[in-house]
């Protein structure tokens, strides 16, 4: 298990923070009692939640080109036919995971190919189990165009506590299923749109993981 690039700013002004006030109660706080003790071990847990947020476990992921594998960690909160009006324009199937902030927030590729497009929207900060987030939400949407040509959508959602999508995916870029799509600060969602006749293999309130859990075969 690693720290991920994009948390360790938080991570030090967390520490600093933490050693700055910890250091002003024990200057100010002559009568240290179980209240003092406390507020100091409270302190210190939320320092390692803040931490533990930024965890990336060690996997050995999952690489199969006909496979949709899961772009995040987090519970299935969608799988159904919807028309994709935004690169697609078409009816897919539509697969969606939501991430609480107890998941691991890095994203992934779902499969391998090259960007064909990517785009930012500015939008909403809904709840993001709320049906109306993969179109109002901020998000970020990717089009991946495998070796056999099948279009691919993921979009990263921003939600209620999440405020900040982070994603690197560029067009024209060729890039390797499981790899690191991005990354959604504190939690989110993730939605996937695949061809419908896709198989799935998964169905709401699955446990996903990213890297690791088969969405669908192609």
């Amino acid at each position: 298990m690693y720290i991920h690039k994009e948390g360790y700013r938080i991570i030090a002004l967390t520490i600093s923070l933490v050693i700055i006030l910890l250091s002003l109660m024990k200057i100010f706080i002559d009568d240290w009692n179980w209240y003092w003790y406390s507020v100091s071990g409270i302190i210190i847990i939320l320092a390692l939640v803040v931490i533990r947020f930024f965890r990336i476990p060690k996997r050995e992921l999952i690489h199969n080109p006909d496979q949709i594998i899961g772009s995040a960690d987090g519970t299935i909160v969608v799988v159904e036919q919807v028309y994709e009006p935004e690169i697609l324009k078409i009816e897919c199937i539509q697969i969606s995971t939501f991430m609480s902030p107890n998941n691991v927030h890095v994203n992934r590729y779902p499969i391998s190919g090259k960007i064909i497009y990517t785009n930012y929207h500015n939008g909403k900060y809904l709840i993001a189990k709320h049906p109306k987030s993969s179109t109002l939400n901020e998000r970020t949407t990717i089009c991946i165009e495998t070796a056999k040509g099948h279009k691919i959508v993921v979009r990263q959602i921003a939600g209620a506590l999440a405020r900040r999508i982070v994603c690197y995916a560029k067009e024209g870029q060729d890039v390797h299923q499981g790899e690191e799509l991005g990354f959604i600060k504190f939690g989110s969602r993730v939605d996937v749109f695949i061809p419908l006749e896709a198989n799935v293999h998964v169905e709401l309130e699955d446990k996903v993981k990213g890297g690791l859990s088969v969405l669908a075969t192609l």
